[in-house]
């Protein structure tokens, strides 16, 4: 089973494979987005973390072989107080040109007045896989509460604001090894990797 990636986030192909290597699922080659002309631009125009993801991966099928197969992801982080927002718009929140930074001082400002009980948020993430036949998505999310200041120097985006309920510590100060166990992105891989094995296991 070949598999394109359509991203051109090195970091995010080597942890699809990694998490192929530990599944066992040797039956599975990924490839990047680079082989087959790299990945086109996409106007993310679906009013959902699914709808955003299968454009991507659907986008990038073209330029591949009939046979193969196309994934891709879509995440943000929703706020309840926010009604779900930032949502599909977490990474130009601020505005098309933002950066995390900006990101995150509108969500702070935004939440100033909100209680500490009423800080509940979650980080999703949805991968998308497309093929002949074929379009499936697979989502994760992280529980957890929104912040008031930053803590932490690591990770990115919303990561220093966001604690999850699984940890005293934030995305920006645990290490990856833990956050690769516990997020949203994690999880939606490990849904993505059951369905392979099914799928490898019919074949």
């Amino acid at each position: 089973m070949k598999i394109y990636l359509a991203s051109g986030n090195q970091h995010k192909l080597s942890e699809l494979r990694i998490a192929l290597q530990q599944a066992g699922l040797d039956g599975c080659e990924v490839f990047s987005a680079d082989l087959i002309g790299g990945m086109p631009e996409v106007d993310e125009t679906g009013d959902s973390f699914e709808a955003n993801a299968i454009l991507k991966a659907e986008a990038l099928r073209p330029q591949g072989s009939e046979e193969a197969f196309y994934l891709s992801d879509d995440s943000g982080i929703e706020i309840d107080h926010l009604n779900g927002q930032p949502g599909i718009r977490s990474a130009r929140y601020a505005g098309d040109t933002c950066n995390d930074k900006a990101n995150n001082e509108k969500v702070l400002s935004e939440m100033t007045e909100v209680p500490d009980g009423q800080r509940g948020c979650r980080f999703r993430c949805v991968l998308a896989l497309v093929g002949e036949g074929l379009t499936k998505t697979f989502s994760g999310s992280c529980e957890g509460t929104l912040l008031r200041e930053y803590r932490g120097s690591g990770g990115f985006g919303y990561d220093p604001l966001f604690l999850p309920k699984e940890s005293d510590s934030t995305f920006a100060e645990i290490s990856s090894e833990e956050k690769a166990k516990i997020s949203h992105r994690a999880r939606a891989l490990g849904k993505l990797m059951e369905y392979l094995r099914e799928r490898l296991s019919l074949n």
